[in-house]
């Protein structure tokens, strides 16, 4: 058991799934020489040489509509997105192309691909560069979205994102690329949908997923001596989600946090909020609370961006609240 930078264990796991199979190529902005905007993708073209590993043009359209088209011929196209902000232009391709062959051909053909694309905050990278947009893939019939929160996860997480027949959306926050995680190289793969409770507790339940995980354990950490036992659930997958892990976890705490650094409107925590007011009612002690953003473009200065991003101190300040 070693520690290893959240960015390594990603490289890690393109490596390892290119190793094994010569169908796995990789497309992006920068990926092959310069080894990615963030060095992601470091090594990877002196390894396995430029016709699996490419640059593209600046075009995102162009980038995600060919690795569909990949992907339907027979590769499985992992193709990095330099900041989700950009998947704007690659919508079609992913919404109305990538997502609907599998029904539009009546299971005749898949598209195994893998589009990986940081989010969030906490660079300073102005609102063009920051958004939070995994939402929006959540929504639609035929994608898969994982986010994961610590290297193991990440590297364990994209090696079932490729091996998966249908195409992934895997989020990687930018300000979590240089954290450091315990990483055992002999873990299996994840299966996608399944949560983990990263923290036991009883008294109230924190449920998050990417960056934001690491802010709930840091306010149960907090509590802990206040003889405030929080449990944090971390979802890993926000499509499929794990619903019935997080019932199970409401169903011994009887309050209900939802935790993300998306803005709170129309997000996940909603449709979290939503399923649980539903089939998990008669659990609730208290009315469930949602922890985001608010609605507004991240800001671009420092002590701006510190006070739109939620942290730890609004955690605690939304536990008190369901405890009070």
């Amino acid at each position: 058991m070693a520690d290893v930078r959240y960015a390594k264990a990603v490289n890690m796991a393109l490596d390892d799934a290119m190793a094994a199979d010569p169908a796995v190529v990789l497309f992006g902005e920068d990926i092959a020489e310069a080894g990615g905007p963030f060095g992601v993708t470091r090594g990877l073209l002196e390894k396995y040489g430029d016709r699996r590993v490419r640059d593209t043009p600046i075009s995102e359209a162009t980038i995600v509509g060919a690795a569909v088209g990949a992907a339907m011929s027979g590769l499985k196209p992992v193709v990095e997105i330099m900041f989700m902000d950009f998947v704007t232009i690659a919508m079609d391709a992913m919404v109305n192309q990538a997502a609907k062959a599998r029904f539009m051909f009546g299971g005749q053909c898949s598209v195994p691909l893998v589009l990986r694309t940081p989010h969030g905050g906490g660079v300073n990278a102005g609102p063009q560069h920051s958004q939070c947009l995994e939402a929006w893939f959540a929504h639609i019939p035929g994608l898969k979205v994982v986010v994961p929160s610590n290297p193991s996860d990440a590297n364990r997480l994209l090696k079932s994102a490729i091996m998966d027949p249908d195409p992934v959306v895997f989020v990687e926050n930018k300000a979590m690329y240089s954290l450091k995680g315990e990483f055992d190289d002999a873990s299996e793969t994840i299966v996608i949908g399944t949560a983990h409770v990263a923290r036991s507790g009883d008294d109230v339940t924190i449920v998050s997923y990417g960056a934001a995980v690491n802010t709930a354990l840091q306010a149960a950490e907090t509590l802990a001596p206040r003889d405030i036992s929080v449990e944090v659930v971390d979802l890993r997958s926000i499509q499929p989600w794990d619903e019935a892990t997080v019932l199970a976890s409401l169903a011994r705490t009887h309050r209900l946090i939802v935790l993300h650094e998306a803005v709170t409107a129309f997000g996940v925590g909603a449709e979290i909020v939503a399923r649980m007011s539903d089939i998990g009612f008669d659990e609730l002690d208290a009315p469930i609370k949602r922890v985001g953003a608010p609605f507004m473009p991240t800001p671009f200065a420092k002590s701006l961006e510190n006070q739109y991003l939620p942290n730890a101190k609004d955690v605690i300040a939304a536990v008190e609240q369901v405890l009070a």
